[in-house]
């Protein structure tokens, strides 16, 4: 972990914008997209960034605009790394986030956002909070080396009943979903079985596959070598050097997704869901104890 100064913390325009306090990631995902070289990181994935004026540089830009808006974080690192527990960087961005009057969009893999459950609510009642949650891999094993050093699906779900149960409506990200690996009809069906229950605003899916490109690539790959011994070879003789990797087994596993979501009223398609993560109302509907 090293500390930077940044000269700005929000990107976007309109009424929608994102900001990442952290750069680089601790969670060890085999197949992060964050790590690939376009990003031009110039220091190793796992040795953290802190942008240690982000809550400074927040307040100014959130005091300077004339319009209310949903700010995000969490699209390129996670917000709630090991090395928050310690920094609460993220914490002290949501009480600024809450105090000028903003919303706010979390998207992560960690149990540790419980610890702000307390500020994503008075955030919820004052404008909005959606928190979103990234569920890939419902088997606990296989979860475990996909996923290694961060709580595992059960878990994430655990986190969004307890959103819901604070009436903060939550997004699932079921993605990346990994060709020859969790691409089966039992996981799929086993997180959306978990979604319908813990009563998720919206799903997002990009096409049950994912991307690979120079930086991640290797790093996959090598992840593949280690844990799925041929597997490599399968994929080179698969799917070449494309940049989309989708799944077999795509077709079947979308029309479960869309079926599933029209039949308990969540939204289903990545535009549906962004559309609902960046509008802020200007009188936002809270639920009510009578909608959990």
């Amino acid at each position: 972990m090293h500390f930077a100064d940044a000269k700005g913390i929000l990107t976007g325009r309109g009424g929608y914008f994102g900001m990442n306090i952290y750069r680089g990631c601790t969670h060890g995902c085999i197949y992060c997209d964050s790590r690939s070289r376009c990003y031009q990181f110039t220091h190793p994935f796992e040795d953290i960034e802190v942008k240690r004026n982000a809550p400074e540089l927040l307040d100014a830009a959130l005091k300077s605009k004339r319009k209310k808006c949903m700010i995000g974080t969490g699209a390129m690192s996670d917000p709630y790394m090991h090395c928050e527990e310690d920094l609460r960087l993220t914490r002290k961005c949501l009480e600024i986030i809450l105090q000028n009057g903003f919303g706010a969009a979390v998207q992560t893999k960690s149990d540790r956002i419980l610890r702000d459950i307390d500020l994503l609510s008075e955030i919820n009642q004052s404008a909005k909070c959606v928190v979103q949650m990234t569920l890939t891999t419902y088997d606990d094993d296989l979860c475990r080396i996909l996923e290694p050093n961060v709580c595992n699906t059960k878990r994430r779900i655990e986190v969004l009943e307890e959103m819901h149960r604070r009436g903060i409506p939550t997004v699932v990200w079921i993605t990346p979903i990994l060709p020859f690996i969790n691409d089966t009809e039992e996981n799929i069906m086993a997180i959306l079985n978990e979604c319908v229950r813990v009563g998720v605003k919206g799903i997002i899916d990009f096409g049950m596959g994912l991307t690979l490109r120079e930086g991640d690539r290797e790093y996959y790959y090598a992840a593949l070598d280690k844990h799925f011994p041929g597997m490599k070879e399968r994929y080179i003789k698969q799917y070449g050097n494309a940049y989309e990797l989708q799944s077999p087994n795509a077709e079947k596993l979308t029309g479960l997704l869309r079926k599933i979501c029209k039949d308990n009223g969540i939204l289903s398609t990545p535009d549906e869901c962004f559309g609902f993560i960046r509008e802020l109302p200007d009188k936002y509907p809270q639920m009510s104890i009578f909608d959990l």
